[in-house]
């Protein structure tokens, strides 16, 4: 069965929060946040991998209830395209699936990102 959760949120929103540093370390993994700063710390690139964790929870249809952010992970090839990597509790929770993709894209003033199960 095809499965799909999408998010999309102002990046404003975002970059007002990034003025908190519990913010990054409450939400990101140290990978994620080690690619922020590859990118400059760019709100629209945090932005896009917050609303990637958003999308995934509506595809699941529970939300963040008995998992944490960092149990969801965006991490990217060389390439730089997007894909998850999940921890176990994340993982049990999507249950079985073929595959599981990711796109994430931004404009000047809003991120937002698909998430699709097979």
């Amino acid at each position: 069965m095809l499965r799909c959760g999408c998010d999309i949120i102002e990046i404003e929103r975002i970059k007002k929060s990034m003025e908190d540093p519990r913010f990054l370390q409450r939400v990101f993994t140290a990978g994620e946040r080690d690619y922020f700063t590859q990118k400059n710390s760019a709100p629209q690139t945090v932005a896009g991998v917050f609303a990637a964790k958003e999308a995934l929870v509506k595809l699941v249809g529970t939300g963040f209830r008995g998992l944490s952010f960092t149990d969801i992970e965006v991490v990217h090839t060389p390439q730089g395209k997007p894909y998850y990597r999940l921890a176990p509790r994340a993982a049990a929770r999507l249950g079985d699936y073929e595959q599981l993709d990711l796109s994430i894209s931004h404009d000047t003033g809003r991120a937002m990102a698909v998430a699709v199960c097979l």
